[in-house]
């Protein structure tokens, strides 16, 4: 885990995409994701992307992690977008 804060470091975020990229059966689903997680009118805010909010950020990683939270793991982003993808079939019944 690398150190606690509201925004990611570039390096971290540079790993998760490229974990993501390797899966295009998740691509569909990290979009959809990021455009939930964004705040209304991100993009009348820098950095103009559709980011979440910083301190939503930083309770999800103390929730997850304890302590002062941290960077998950690239592998973390991609169980995590495995879940979201499925949670329509799980609440369904499918």
């Amino acid at each position: 885990m690398a150190h606690p804060s509201s925004t990611p470091s570039l390096r971290w975020t540079v790993a998760a995409t490229a974990a993501v990229l390797r899966r295009p059966d998740l691509w569909v689903t990290a979009v959809r994701q990021l455009g939930r997680l964004a705040p209304t009118g991100w993009w009348r805010r820098a950095p103009f992307l559709p980011l979440p909010d910083p301190a939503y950020l930083r309770f999800r990683m103390v929730t997850a992690y304890g302590g002062d939270g941290g960077e998950p793991e690239p592998a973390d982003v991609v169980t995590y977008l495995h879940w979201c993808k499925a949670w329509p079939e799980v609440t369904s019944g499918s």
